[in-house]
């Protein structure tokens, strides 16, 4: 009986067609067993993507661990010789915490490392390795390329503090422009040198657009090198096929990645399906003076690929459709107000029906109405392609997903709230009581005070007036609920208003009907505001 390929999973085929392509490529097998002292990773903690790992004791007295990562591990023992280039790929299974089930998850992987003397050629081959790896797994795929050497090079560039790096690439990566120049303040930059890197924010686009505005930005010779590696890249990625994307927001963890980093991304999945980058910092904690590049494949993402598809994507549209995930409520209602205004309204009343999905194809858009406190879920999971949110509901969720826009619509604040007659006891730990369980313990941490947390889903200002609570957090508007009740704000610690958010892996391949929303957003949102 002959056996057909095509009654496999989509991750198992996938499997067969990387081992073939990585093996043509000159590149051999590295098999390792699941577990690793955890000493190894205690002492890397900085290289992992969570400090959290499956600890367990060996039958000698040894602490293993379950490998939560497969790069460390042959960073570790490939140790390549001076001059030698060690070309390897695995398949293996890691474990890492799951975000979204707060539980321990094992992660299948297929990737490619490269190891020892590392030059243009290598990096060349393994980055349009990533991109055959996409053009194997998908028709409609895109790959996404930054260099974290052009990113230093510009924080060189405005002096910007050591500290304060890690806080300006978090908005870089989330494509945070309001949030960005706040941020650039408080390292201690002026007007014209935040205007500078929120200018890098438009370096974003086709790889042969971007690249000569990338060249032409270049304030140091750390990023004349970085633009140079890249322009190196430009003639092998065009005969990749596919969709070369350039962004210079794209950053990766400082200490691991240092050149060039990149992510690949398959139409209908809604996260980066291959992630990669160049990591000497890593390798030379074990081989001093080597280099390194690699990728990692998530095969897990592929098994998306043979659901079914969901009722509202069947109906087949001219237009590409544009899916917005709405707030049940005034918030809701005064953003489908705006955007009905600017051309993308529905027919039909979604106040007037039942229907939780309302759309217009001619405009090319797809309502969909949901919980305030659930946006950022369908946005983060690509049910939805964009959304508005409430600040407060996206720093609850810790949401991976871009805040394209503060629509300064909804504008309050979150505040420690108390009796009027209330004073702090350092001597025992403040009972707070909130909804905002992430964001209260973020707060009390930042200023290194203990506490204890009670979780409320509603009526929170009830909980110090009856001696559950000390305080509470929660969002104040007016102040008026506070007053009525007895309690005064004691301190104010985040302004809240409306963002429009976007799912990263959407925006590689509806970016230019989101620009277009956006900007037609922002100048109805203008006009709204000299009206006043």
């Amino acid at each position: 009986m002959e056996f057909e390929l095509s009654r496999l999973q989509p991750k198992e085929r996938a499997s067969f067609a990387l081992r073939a392509l990585y093996e043509d490529a000159g590149c051999r097998k590295y098999h390792m067993g699941r577990f690793e002292e955890y000493g190894l990773y205690q002492e890397n903690r900085s290289f992992l993507s969570s400090e959290q790992v499956i600890t367990f004791t060996d039958l000698d007295g040894r602490l293993l661990a379950l490998k939560p990562d497969v790069t460390l591990s042959i960073a570790k023992t490939a140790q390549p010789a001076k001059g030698e280039t060690l070309r390897y790929y695995y398949h293996e299974n890691v474990y890492r915490p799951s975000a979204e089930s707060h539980t321990f998850k094992e992660i299948s992987q297929m990737g490619l490392e490269m190891l020892g003397t590392v030059g243009e050629a290598e990096v060349q081959q393994a980055v349009c390795l990533a991109a055959k790896s996409l053009g194997l797994l998908g028709s409609a795929w895109v790959l996404e390329i930054s260099h974290m050497g052009y990113l230093f090079g510009l924080l060189d560039a405005l002096n910007v503090p050591a500290e304060m790096r890690p806080v300006l690439l978090e908005k870089l990566r989330a494509k945070n422009v309001h949030e960005l120049r706040t941020a650039a303040e408080a390292a201690g930059l002026d007007r014209s040198e935040a205007d500078v890197l929120v200018e890098l924010l438009s370096l974003n686009g086709s790889y042969a657009d971007v690249l000569p505005k990338a060249e032409a930005f270049c304030r140091n010779e750390r990023m004349r090198n970085a633009a140079e590696e890249l322009r190196a890249l430009a003639e092998p990625l065009e005969a990749a096929g596919g969709s070369i994307r350039l962004d210079l927001t794209l950053a990766g963890e400082m200490e691991y990645y240092n050149g060039l980093i990149f992510q690949g991304y398959l139409k209908s999945l809604p996260r980066p399906l291959l992630k990669g980058g160049r990591y000497d910092l890593l390798i030379r904690k074990f081989t001093p003076g080597a280099g390194a590049i690699g990728f990692a494949v998530y095969l897990d993402e592929l098994d998306r690929l043979s659901a079914p598809l969901p009722p509202v994507q069947k109906q087949q549209t001219e237009k590409v459709m544009l899916n917005v995930a709405l707030p049940k409520g005034r918030l809701g209602d005064k953003v489908y107000n705006l955007l009905a205004k600017i051309g993308y309204g529905c027919p039909e009343d979604y106040n007037a029906t039942r229907k939780l999905v309302v759309e217009n194809p001619e405009a090319g858009i797809r309502y969909f109405l949901v919980k305030p406190s659930d946006v950022a879920i369908y946005v983060e999971h690509g049910a939805a392609d964009v959304g508005i949110v409430g600040k407060d509901i996206l720093t609850e969720a810790s949401a991976d997903v871009y805040e394209l826009l503060d629509t300064g619509l909804g504008k309050c604040r979150m505040c420690v709230a108390a009796p009027a007659d209330y004073q702090d006891d350092p001597s025992r730990p403040v009972r707070v009581a909130t909804k905002f369980v992430n964001i209260a313990k973020n707060y009390y941490a930042s200023i290194g005070r203990d506490i204890d947390i009670i979780k409320l889903n509603g009526s929170i200002e009830l909980a110090p007036i009856l001696g559950l609570s000390d305080v509470i957090v929660d969002i104040v508007e007016t102040g008026t609920t506070l007053r009525e009740n007895g309690l005064r704000v004691v301190t104010e610690f985040m302004p809240i208003s409306a963002r429009f958010i976007a799912n990263k892996a959407s925006y590689q391949f509806k970016h230019q009907e989101m620009d277009e929303m956006l900007e037609k957003l922002r100048g109805a949102l203008k006009e709204q505001e000299e009206a006043k």
